[in-house]
């Protein structure tokens, strides 16, 4: 859209987003969606509490559940009966008045309740507005707002104890602790700054604050060195089956799904795309990818894409399953022994990218048809199992289990689940090194450089520049969160 005015005259710049005012009232479903016996809704906001009375008919007050009648505002007609909670500010989920209506959980139900409320007065929020406004009024900090949107989104144990963990604190109390060491060194330096003639005062400055600056550089660089695993255990840890045409790559994935999700032919090459499945291995999450069978040369371009994909998808996945048919003749110099089966030649003649890496697996297929295994790939595990029977495939799980395991490592504790943590603390790491070589002569660059430290540590809880995070973090919450 342009401006009126004079001819030459620029466009004007578009306008923020809209921000909703935070004084509304806002109205959404907190529990899950589609039918079901209970459904709870949620109202924030100043006028919360006027407007579950316009539908109440009734005074509402005390945090003591009361079942009541709501009716709309507009039509008189009664919405449903059920229990409604009130919940004064500060002490609520966002820090707002705040009443809960838990009525049944039918369609036609949610229907009417919604439209009461917006009768009365409030708006529907907007996805993460519930904890947008927690953090706003001091109830969350970020670190813990992430870990609320993690905890809803856990599927393993240790997935839902690390979320808790965050939630409760962990990570924003190691922040916050990082941050108070670096405004006491920080102190110390501007002393150094305002009585720079002060006899011994440098020296004893420099001599104090280096051995505190290397201890927090130790710390933040140990936790950096787990970031990966906790990152493995939020996310899961992807793990890719490859092996030639038809050397059981696919019944293997449907034997741990417990579940035909792959199609299984004696036809070769029936699977030509990645196909996923997730799995739950002693509370670690594992995305386990079967893919297109790996052949010395190409059949026609779409088997060429389906290779290209499954090496693209080695290439990037924390574990690889290497599936070895001991039977077939027709196997490429890669899957022919452990020796060879590091690197293989592509269809154009060229070498392609390592394979296996330490820690990988392989797995010799078809036991119940006989055949012999072979040697283990250097640093991993070797195993002879039959999908069909189950023969080996305890020992092969147990085996996976463990390795999955080693790769989420450390995941459990104060952990930087995020690549805003890490991003954070690497900053913070990098001035901190800046500040430990400029101790002696230059101690006003030290000091500037340990305040980008601390207010890197403290963008983690959202302190201090965190605006161009907001929308990210609150946008990936669903609508009543």
């Amino acid at each position: 859209m342009r401006r009126s005015g004079g001819p030459g005259e620029r466009d004007a710049p578009p306008s923020p987003p809209e921000v909703p005012a935070a004084g509304d009232a806002i109205f959404a479903r907190a529990s899950g969606a589609g039918k079901a016996g209970v459904a709870v809704y949620r109202l924030s906001g100043p006028r919360a509490f006027e407007i579950a009375e316009k539908l109440s008919r009734g005074k509402i007050a005390g945090r003591a559940p009361r079942l009541m009648r709501l009716y709309d505002p507009l039509t008189d007609d009664l919405v449903d009966e059920g229990l409604v909670l009130a919940f004064r500010a500060p002490k609520s989920f966002t820090g707002e008045d705040v009443v809960e209506f838990h009525l049944h959980g039918a369609r036609a139900v949610e229907a009417a309740i919604g439209q009461a409320v917006l009768a009365a007065g409030a708006r529907l929020a907007e996805p993460g507005e519930y904890a947008r406004r927690a953090f706003l009024n001091g109830r969350l900090d970020l670190a813990e707002v992430e870990a609320l949107a993690d905890l809803i989104d856990a599927e393993t144990s240790l997935q839902r104890k690390q979320a808790l963990g965050q939630f409760g604190g962990r990570l924003s109390a190691l922040a916050e602790d990082w941050k108070g060491r670096l405004v006491a060194i920080l102190a110390a330096l501007e002393a150094e700054i305002d009585f720079p003639d002060e006899e011994g005062v440098p020296a004893s400055v420099a001599a104090g604050a280096g051995p505190k600056i290397d201890a927090l550089v130790g710390e933040i660089e140990a936790r950096l060195a787990g970031a990966e695993g906790a990152r493995r255990l939020r996310e899961g840890v992807e793990a890719v089956i490859l092996g030639a045409p038809n050397a059981g790559k696919s019944s293997l994935m449907n034997a741990l799904a417990g579940a035909d999700v792959a199609i299984v032919s004696p036809v070769a090459g029936t699977t030509r795309d990645v196909i996923e499945t997730r799995l739950d291995l002693g509370g670690v999450a594992v995305l386990l990818a079967d893919t297109a069978g790996l052949a010395a040369a190409a059949g026609d371009a779409v088997e060429a894409e389906g290779m290209r994909r499954a090496l693209a998808r080695a290439g990037t996945a924390d574990l690889r399953i290497l599936v070895i048919d001991p039977l077939a003749n027709e196997n490429p110099p890669l899957f022919s022994s452990a020796s060879v089966a590091t690197e293989m030649r592509g269809g154009g003649g060229g070498e392609a990218p390592e394979l296996l890496r330490p820690g990988d697996l392989l797995l010799y297929s078809k036991r119940d048809l006989g055949g012999a295994a072979g040697g283990a790939p250097e640093g991993g595990a070797a195993f002879h199992v039959s999908a069909k029977t189950g023969a080996g495939m305890a020992e092969f799980l147990k085996a996976l289990e463990a390795r999955a395991h080693d790769l989420a490592a450390g995941g459990e504790g104060a952990a930087f689940t995020r690549l805003r943590h890490v991003e954070a603390a690497r900053r913070a790491g990098d001035a901190l090194r800046r500040a430990r070589g400029r101790l002696d002569q230059a101690a006003e660059l030290a000091a500037e450089d340990v305040r980008l430290a601390a207010r890197a540590l403290a963008s983690i809880t959202g302190a201090v520049d965190v605006e161009d995070v907001l929308g990210e973090i609150f946008a990936s919450f669903c609508i009543g969160k």
